[in-house]
């Protein structure tokens, strides 16, 4: 019996089927497209809440009733204060309008500019928490929308007061676009935007449907008891993906399909709201990715100016994660009218968990570290904040013969 050896290099290439490659989901494959993937979330998403959409529907009937919708904004159609509040923001546009126009030919000094810039600043944070503490007829919910309303007014109205100013120093003396500026889905402002050619009606429509679909009423009646008897963190365990998964639902609503919707209707060209802060290896590239618009106005008006005036990179982090602490805290006690610091000492966290996660994890150690922030620090303290608002309105208003 013969046998025949064959050197490699002989041997026909129709006869070779292997070689040095790695499998598609280890990480050393390089391999990135995970679209099938997340469509397969999107499905899997979509029939577990059909499933229980239809549950609830033959168990309960139509929980979301319209009425209900309206009344987590107002309690009175004929009294809406948080819709008047919303409308007197144009009192701060017009004032931060009048006084660049009176710097821009040289009426005012630019020290008094300043002092009017920053008296109008102050009260455009100030005034509106005054109103949401002392208006009892404010909800929540329309406090919050209305709060939200002043917070980025401030952010843009600061930008275009600094922007204006560099324009003069560099002998561009103008003042325009203010109004436009105030509606474009961006906190930083320019003498010219980037443009699109038209308006896409088919891409607006779709991101009308999701704004639309992506609307619910999150049921936490049924959680508010057991919050009241149980140990917080040990009963947020049973809320973590739920309230997880209404966060993403918010962050796409917001954030690719209402920024979108606006930004198509005023044919506004730059639409990086967001980056892939879902790859995130560390906890600093998640909050420098996940909100473009606050990240650009941070590093542009506020971590940059504090870098040139000779503070350190450290220090400059450190004072963004306490504004945004400020912010935070600022848009969640006020108009629930009780002060707690939850949101604060969240925000305040993140520094050290930041530091631990970039000194001792990697790659997908570094990115199940960050998911596990999301998905379980913030559960936490919303909880925190729906016990205190029960105890506070609902438990106490029980004792003395129910919530007025």
């Amino acid at each position: 019996m013969s046998v025949h050896v064959f050197k490699l290099s002989h041997v026909s290439p129709c006869l070779s089927c292997h070689r040095l490659q790695e499998s598609l989901l280890s990480s050393a494959s390089g391999y990135r497209n995970y679209r099938g993937v997340l469509n397969w979330c999107v499905v899997m998403l979509v029939l577990s809440n059909a499933r229980l959409f239809l549950e609830n529907l033959l168990k309960y009937g139509i929980l979301v009733d319209p009425i209900q919708v309206v009344s987590l904004f107002i309690k009175d159609p004929y009294n809406m204060p948080a819709a008047c509040l919303v409308i007197v923001s144009n009192v701060f546009i017009v004032a931060a309008l009048y006084t660049e126009r009176r710097l821009s030919v040289g009426c005012i000094s630019e020290r008094v500019g300043l002092l009017v810039h920053s008296i109008n600043l102050s009260v455009t944070l100030c005034f509106p928490v005054t109103i949401v503490l002392m208006v009892k007829s404010i909800t929540p919910v329309g406090g919050a929308s209305a709060l939200g309303v002043y917070t980025v007014l401030f952010l843009k109205l600061y930008s275009y007061k600094d922007v204006n100013k560099w324009c003069r120093e560099m002998s561009h003396a103008k003042a325009r676009n203010l109004y436009y500026f105030v509606f474009a889905p961006t906190l930083c402002y320019e003498l010219n935007f980037p443009r699109s050619p038209r308006i896409r009606m088919s891409f607006l429509l779709r991101r009308l449907f999701e704004m639309v679909s992506s609307w619910m009423i999150p049921i936490i009646q049924s959680s508010m008891k057991p919050l009241e008897v149980n140990i917080i963190p040990l009963s947020s365990l049973s809320h973590q993906v739920p309230n997880h998964l209404l966060w993403l639902i918010f962050f796409y609503w917001f954030f690719h399909s209402s920024l979108n919707f606006i930004a198509e209707l005023l044919q506004f060209g730059d639409r990086e709201f967001y980056r892939d802060w879902w790859n995130s290896e560390t906890i600093t590239y998640f909050w420098q990715n996940w909100n473009i618009p606050v990240h650009k106005w941070c590093l542009r008006h506020f971590y940059k100016p504090l870098l040139k005036s000779g503070v350190s990179k450290w220090l400059g982090q450190s004072a963004v994660f306490l504004a945004s602490a400020f912010f935070h805290e600022y848009l969640v006690s006020v108009p629930l009218k009780m002060l707690r610091p939850w949101a604060f000492m969240g925000m305040m966290a993140q520094l050290p968990l930041a530091w631990f996660v970039a000194r001792f994890l990697r790659g997908n150690y570094g990115n199940a570290a960050v998911w596990l922030s999301l998905i379980i620090g913030q559960p936490i303290a919303v909880l925190m904040y729906v016990h205190d608002y029960y105890v506070l309105h609902y438990r106490e208003g029980s004792a003395g013969g129910g919530p007025e």
